[in-house]
């Protein structure tokens, strides 16, 4: 009996390290320095919808539009309403889409105050 229990462990030790060989030293993976800007049109509306989201609960709208530019858009405005016309298409929730376009219009909102020249 004990050796049948010797022999269980000794083959579960085997199997984990030639696992743990495969994938350490014959298919590691390779890292790839993915930026945010790259992300496909629905996670980018995933993160706007998440913005969105933590601008309704706080109304902090300068961290909001920090977070947005981190997707890369010169203008947050643009980013949004990209997002809001993924969404709408995908059929979000009417709450989701109220809260982006909630977003939206604090953000147009500053926008002029934005790129106003002054005198």
């Amino acid at each position: 009996m004990l050796g049948r229990w010797i022999r269980f462990f000794f083959a579960i030790a085997i199997g984990a390290a030639a696992g743990l060989a495969y994938g350490w030293l014959l298919a590691p993976t390779k890292q790839v320095n993915t930026q945010p800007e790259n992300l496909r049109i629905d996670y980018r509306s995933d993160v706007v919808l998440m913005v969105a989201e933590a601008y309704h609960a706080d109304h902090n709208l300068a961290s909001a539009i920090t977070r947005i530019a981190l997707l890369g858009n010169a203008q947050p405005a643009n980013t949004i309403q990209q997002a809001i016309l993924f969404a709408e298409r995908q059929g979000y929730s009417d709450i989701d889409l109220q809260m982006m376009h909630e977003l939206l219009a604090a953000v147009e909102e500053l926008t002029p105050l934005i790129t106003t020249p002054v005198p």
